[in-house]
């Protein structure tokens, strides 16, 4: 038996070019990348305790020979966007012949990509990496280890090793509530991957979790990475008093992000209880305005409603609201960009994710799409995964550059400089933030910075910046450091939208021209049209 082992875990880069990685927000605040990697760290916590671990955040550092030479196993693996940078990691690992284990949501979607490993961990982790530590204790030094999807039981899931990071690096940190969503997107992995009834864990859990963190020293922003932290409401309301509770007695330490269904609106108690336990900011996926796709994408709890009356009682609770867009769907049937632009418009929310569709492996979507003959091989497909530029990976209804145009025209109206911080400035009146921001150390350093960064971004950007300050701090003063917070992201979201801009210009040019020419599609069988929904 093999009492010790030196565990390298290292995390792939994501694809550069991505909405998410924020660039130039990070640098504004000192931080290297967003997010920390929170389930590597949570794998991590499931290993023995002699065991020793290393993390290499690819995103944030780099990656030395001496760290493999002094592994005798790495453990690697995320998700689609860190396709490229996981299957490079696997290279570098079989080329030195170190045992490499890969992990994540990727993996699981597809496994036979990954075939290079040695070994696949499948699934959630918590009850199976004893038999990956049985096996590999044993002398083995390949395998495969599954766990059945969305039966994992996470009450079992340890403390992730937050002391293996390097806090100051990211501008937050995840913790997580529950898996798995009630809902059944057709577009969307999660229900695929987790299942469609939500495990919680305990309260107890948590609590120690942010004890952890609360003991390394980790103040400010603390993001809930739950799919749908509403997805099981009665649990939730059980553990939020417990956790207001906790934000008293440590004097508030941490601001809480998180990710929730647009009928969270629906429930004022709920939405109040959030606010006063110092939630600030939740991301909504809106998909669309139009009612026939957010039917056909079996997304009903988004219609029989008004968005702009949902997102307005969300603001006015103290929350404000980050949202995603979809264009590229079947049931667009004329041009979506009008409509679209007027629903961003009329909820006033600063920070929107609009992509083209993106058929994720093993979603309803892509067995649809497949039995339909429209699927394009991912042999002659870019693995991006990110829907700015790597979506419509399928045969469109609608003509592909009309579907383009109307996306680069959603992107260049409301990432205009006017139209945002005119947003912003909405936002800013309705925000009814209750609690006042507890200063972080730092927070005038990046103010500062913001204000050069402003300056240097040109008139009009500076000019539509100081109107929305002016007025938040005229209006309503505890918003204010929520609108800087939107603010500094337009920095990493102005270029960027313009990036994706001329990216899809040039593809629009390619269609006209008829250089784009449509990948190979994925054969389709009998067997597989029967996965249809009946």
């Amino acid at each position: 038996m093999t009492d010790s082992c030196k565990i390298l875990m290292i995390f792939p880069l994501f694809n550069a070019g991505s909405f998410w990685n924020y660039k130039e927000t990070c640098d504004l605040a000192g931080a290297r990348y967003p997010a920390a990697p929170l389930g590597l760290i949570t794998v991590a916590a499931l290993l023995p305790k002699k065991w020793e671990i290393r993390l290499v955040n690819r995103n944030t550092e780099l990656l030395s020979d001496k760290d493999l030479q002094w592994a005798d196993l790495v453990m690697t693996g995320g998700m689609l966007p860190q396709r490229n940078d996981a299957l490079h990691i696997i290279e570098m690992c079989r080329a030195c012949d170190k045992p490499v284990v890969v992990g994540g949501p990727d993996v699981t979607s597809s496994p036979p990509v990954y075939g290079a490993a040695n070994f696949q961990v499948l699934g959630e982790a918590e009850e199976i990496m004893e038999h990956f530590i049985t096996a590999w204790r044993r002398g083995d030094r390949q395998g495969v280890f599954e766990a059945p999807m969305g039966k994992t039981d996470v009450t079992k899931s340890p403390v992730p090793r937050f002391d293996l990071l390097k806090l100051d690096q990211y501008l937050h940190v995840g913790v997580q509530f529950s898996r798995g969503c009630p809902f059944s997107c057709e577009f969307c992995d999660i229900i695929e991957l987790y299942g469609r009834v939500p495990r919680t864990k305990t309260n107890e859990q948590v609590m120690a979790e942010l004890d952890a963190l609360y003991a390394l020293g980790y103040r400010g922003h603390v993001d809930f990475v739950d799919d749908n932290l509403i997805g099981n409401k009665k649990a939730l309301k059980k553990f939020l008093p417990g956790l207001k509770h906790w934000q008293e007695e440590k004097k508030f330490p941490f601001e809480f992000s998180t990710e929730a269904s647009i009928n969270l609106a629906d429930d004022a108690d709920l939405l109040r209880s959030l606010a006063e336990t110092n939630f600030f900011a939740v991301f909504v996926g809106i998909e669309s305005p139009d009612t026939d796709t957010l039917v056909m994408a079996q997304k009903k709890q988004n219609t029989r409603r008004s968005l702009q009356q949902s997102i307005e009682r969300i603001h006015e609770a103290g929350i404000f609201v980050n949202a995603g867009f979809i264009v590229g769907f079947d049931s667009e049937k004329g041009s979506v960009a009008p409509g679209m632009i007027a629903c961003i418009e009329d909820t006033a929310i600063p920070v929107c994710m609009v992509g083209l569709l993106y058929a994720l492996p093993t979603t309803q979507l892509t067995r649809r799409l497949l039995a339909e003959g429209r699927l394009f091989s991912d042999d002659d497909q870019p693995q991006s995964g990110d829907q700015c530029t790597g979506g419509l990976n399928f045969e469109t209804k609608r003509p592909r550059r009309d579907v383009l145009h109307d996306y680069r025209t959603v992107l260049a109206a409301i990432y205009d400089p006017v139209a945002y911080f005119g947003r912003v400035r909405r936002l800013g009146r309705m925000l009814g933030r209750q609690r006042t921001h507890r200063m972080i150390r730092g927070d005038l350093r990046s103010f500062v910075r913001l204000i050069l960064r402003i300056y240097r971004a040109g008139p009009g950007t500076t000019r539509q910046f100081w109107r929305m300050l002016v007025d938040c701090a005229l209006h309503n003063p505890k918003a204010l450091p929520y609108v800087v917070m939107t603010s500094a992201l337009y920095l990493h979201l102005g270029p960027f939208s313009r990036q994706v801009i001329g990216e899809i210009d040039r593809e629009i040019e390619d269609v006209d021209q008829g250089r784009w020419q449509a990948p190979a599609l994925v054969p389709h069988s009998i067997e597989e049209a029967a996965l249809l929904p009946a």
